[in-house]
């Protein structure tokens, strides 16, 4: 049972207390994976986590990780506790969410998403959403190559990959769909007629294309312009969307592209289905999910990028 100095104490007295800050320490560690790492994110020291970690072991009667040079991974006790562990931090969280109800939301939520997403669906809408929580500030993330929910480097994203692990929740959005597009003087140039050409007659010679710098091979984008060249080399590579976008306005050839970021650019669709339209999705950190001020963000995070569906699944353009 629960004492009043916050401690789970036992009638029997077999085991020390528990304490709620302690199974904070132990979700912590499973998530991050090293002592260093959950230190930083909970803003606490080494030596204050491994004390809690082994007081924690010690009132469970059981090795809760399997301690090893590259970091820690849940011992089998550890994966039957996690559950229950998480149960009680939302049990918490709700406690913090009923404190905070009538309390103006303050602070600072970090939101990552890529840069043409921020452009195109947040910051043409985020005065009115200062204009209705003044206190509360957006901190932008867009170099999400390196930001992570997972390891609590956002409290927010707005992702084009499904999550697969980790402790967070998340819902579909939209859709990005994706052309082959190129300049209308490219078109004209080469006698491309977008009505009629094939992607094969433009990989087989017909055009040149531009492409993805070997860092970014995973991207569905560069995936499928390896599949259509077979071993020929694009024209040119690069290390952005935007930079290819500028490529395709100068001439140097067709880029596969969103449909909403070409049009605004200017540039012809060459080929409209490629079978690498991507899946939107809203992600939080499941220990987020009550807060409020999260909340709201995720809220209107959700209402932006719907309200911007048709344009970005190319239904706008059809």
């Amino acid at each position: 049972m629960l004492s009043e100095n916050g401690k789970c104490s036992s009638s029997l007295g077999k085991h020390p207390a528990l304490v709620w800050d302690d199974v904070r320490v132990f979700l912590m560690i499973a998530r991050q994976g090293t002592l260093s790492s959950a230190a930083t994110a909970m803003g606490l020291g080494v030596a204050t986590l491994t004390r809690r970690l082994d007081r924690l072991e010690a009132a469970l009667g059981v090795a809760l990780f399997l301690r090893q040079q590259s970091g820690y991974t849940l011992a089998p006790e550890g994966h039957a506790l996690l559950k229950r562990a998480e149960a009680m931090e939302d049990a918490a969280l709700s406690f913090d969410a009923f404190r905070d109800t009538n309390a103006p939301l303050s602070g600072v939520v970090r939101v990552a998403t890529a840069e043409n997403i921020a452009h195109e669906c947040i910051l043409p809408h985020l005065h009115a959403f200062y204009a209705r929580y003044p206190n509360l500030r957006v901190e932008l993330l867009t170099d999400v190559s390196s930001v992570s929910v997972h390891r609590h480097e956002a409290d927010l994203a707005i992702r084009m990959v499904r999550p697969e692990r980790g402790n967070v929740r998340f819902k579909r959005l939209a859709t990005l769909g994706y052309g082959l597009y190129a300049s209308a003087e490219y078109v004209a140039r080469h006698s491309i007629d977008p009505h009629s050409v094939t992607v094969d007659a433009l990989s087989s010679g017909a055009a040149e294309f531009i492409g993805w710098s070997a860092a970014f091979a995973h991207l569905p984008a560069a995936q499928w312009l390896e599949r259509a060249l077979e071993g020929r080399a694009p024209v040119l590579m690069t290390t952005s969307v935007a930079t290819q976008i500028t490529a395709a306005r100068a001439h140097l050839g067709c880029v596969v592209a969103p449909h909403f970021l070409a049009r605004d650019a200017g540039l012809v669709c060459v080929a409209r289905e490629l079978g690498i339209d991507q899946p939107i999705y809203l992600v939080i950190q499941s220990d987020l999910a009550q807060s409020p001020r999260t909340r709201v963000l995720a809220d209107f995070l959700s209402e932006c990028v719907a309200a911007h569906g048709d344009r970005l699944s190319g239904k706008a353009f059809s």
